[in-house]
């Protein structure tokens, strides 16, 4: 397949095209710029509305993973990025994939358990109803911004990540210095639910989604297997052979991101349940949260003997 990647320099981005193209697969990356990009990629604007139908022609499918990241003090700035970065992007590449003589054959979104918002301890399918707050709102416009796709025929399916485990990026890069230098631990008590995903099952999620001939609509991103904030802080502590009982307070975070951006990105509890996954037969390789930890980081099992 020719595949349209955006968000190709990001997190999942870096991943997923090595891996697309090891599988065969063209890679044509969706780059912001007017100079200095590699024949071959095309140049588009989500900010002024401008993408050339015409560059797009050929294409056989698409993941669009371009987004503002979501962590940092949500200033009205930064919530305006949030927002536009993801909405105006997708209402702007389904509009323009609408109206190809030949369209690609399917749409992946790149999506967020921000769906659900703050849910307790309640078991989340992809066929639960939205939460509240910001990101729940975002969440929805960003989807449904998908629209035009939809209604022109192409199959779209929305990937709602969960929590990635990675080294070199997300939630898991950012807690990683506390626990090594062994003053890690849960966030006060430790009851929320974390719902988790490897980077390399994220990665095949992904490419699962964009290879399928029938899976369609919103998809949960995440292991089977989600685990508590105090359990994912002891794995992580014995993974790197650390200490992991330094309770973080909530109000901590509070200050240093917001009590917006630290509730909604890092103290709400979400406990996803992967039913389409499931049900369309994918395997997780990581289904377990201390082999995952264990891959990602390279901390081998010896490591703890």
């Amino acid at each position: 397949m020719r595949v349209l990647v955006s968000g190709a320099g990001g997190l999942i981005g870096r991943h997923l095209v090595p891996t697309l193209e090891r599988a065969g697969h063209e890679v044509v990356r969706l780059l912001r710029g007017q100079s200095g990009v590699p024949t071959g990629d095309v140049v588009w604007s989500p900010e002024r509305g401008r993408l050339d139908p015409a560059a797009l022609e050929g294409i056989d499918g698409i993941v669009h993973l371009a987004g503002e990241p979501i962590l940092g003090r949500w200033t009205p700035a930064k919530r305006a990025r949030i927002r536009d970065s993801r909405v105006d992007g997708t209402t702007l590449l389904a509009r323009t994939i609408a109206g190809l003589k030949r369209k690609p054959r399917a749409l992946v979104c790149a999506s967020a358990s921000g769906y659900y918002g703050d849910r307790g301890d309640e078991m989340l399918t992809e066929e639960s109803a939205p939460g509240t707050g910001f990101l729940a709102e975002v969440c929805r416009a960003w989807e449904a911004a998908a629209a035009p796709a939809r209604q022109a025929g192409l199959r779209v399916a929305h990937v709602r990540t969960g929590l990635v485990l990675a080294p070199d990026g997300g939630l898991l890069g950012t807690v990683l210095l506390p626990f090594r230098l062994g003053v890690g631990g849960p966030i006060g008590r430790g009851a929320r639910f974390w719902s988790w995903i490897a980077i390399d099952d994220l990665v095949d999620v992904f490419r699962f989604a964009l290879e399928s001939h029938s899976l369609a609509g919103a998809v949960n991103a995440v292991t089977p297997d989600p685990v508590t904030n105090a359990l994912f802080a002891r794995t992580l502590g014995r993974v790197l052979s650390r200490p992991a009982f330094v309770p973080v307070p909530p109000a901590a975070l509070r200050l240093v991101f917001g009590r917006d951006a630290a509730d909604e990105a890092m103290l709400a509890s979400a406990r996803l349940v992967p039913a389409r996954l499931l049900a369309a037969g994918f395997r997780f390789r990581h289904p377990e949260l201390e082999g995952a930890l264990r891959h990602v980081l390279g901390r081998p099992i010896a490591d703890s003997r």
